[in-house]
């Protein structure tokens, strides 16, 4: 069985109902685990104290902000070549939940900075092509609520989507081109991972939990979508008749 089985929307909207609730379920039980363990039994930092203990909130959401949009463009690019028919579907559900984790990793960011820097924002290059991820996050979603014919919507959203994936090795590479306020990475490197692993664990745990409730939501809203589209559908067939 492949990917093609799913790409009937009543299977996908079967299979999603049916994970939902593992999802959601063991992304709640691993956010408590990790929420715990990160701000009760995880060591303070050497250098930054009781500070730190934010980045088991903001680094998985600054994960997940790229991830998504990964997502979303890898989506797009399925529905352009393969035309499938749940990849816009996806792409579409997915913007919001992106957005949201954008914004989470944003605040969390400057409430992190202003004790850490002295100031709540400086124009960095890492914080500079978050906020322009954050913007193209909402310039998607603005693109298919503004153009009401759905296949225009589609299609200069996956544009949208596949152009701004330029900015994501940006964000990855950008504390190694220029020099910026935020420290090198320290989980996903060649040489591997150098912080302790009392911190590490919880930071992880913290990232599965969120990957899990994308796709808890994902689901949901693809649901949701699948079935506003199968209402419009079927409404379209009602007009001639009606008129």
């Amino acid at each position: 069985m492949n990917i093609w089985y799913y790409a009937n929307p009543e299977r996908f909207a079967g299979l999603a109902r049916t994970l939902l609730p593992w999802t959601l379920g063991l992304a709640l039980i691993l956010a408590a685990i990790g929420t715990v363990w990160g701000l009760l039994i995880a060591p303070p930092d050497y250098q930054q104290g009781e500070a730190m203990r934010i980045i088991y909130v903001h680094v998985p959401a600054a994960w997940m902000a790229m991830f998504v949009y990964a997502v979303m463009a890898v989506s797009s690019a399925i529905a352009f070549i393969w035309n499938h028919p749940l990849a816009d579907v996806a792409a579409k559900a997915s913007a919001p939940i992106g957005a949201v984790f954008t914004a989470l990793a944003l605040v969390t960011g400057m409430l992190w900075g202003e004790p850490m820097w002295g100031t709540w924002w400086v124009w960095d290059a890492r914080l500079t092509s978050v906020l322009i991820l954050f913007f193209l996050y909402i310039g998607y979603i603005v693109l298919w609520s503004a153009i009401e014919e759905p296949a225009r919507a589609a299609r200069a959203a996956r544009i949208l989507a596949l152009v701004g994936a330029v900015n994501l090795p940006i964000i990855k590479f950008s504390v190694d081109w220029w020099n910026t306020l935020h420290q090198p990475a320290s989980v996903f490197r060649m040489d591997g991972p150098t912080m302790a692993p009392e911190m590490l664990t919880p930071l992880l745990i913290m990232g599965l939990a969120y990957n899990l409730l994308y796709v808890a939501i994902l689901f949901m809203r693809m649901r949701a979508e699948i079935a506003e589209r199968r209402l419009r559908t079927i409404r379209l067939g009602l007009e001639p008749a009606a008129s």
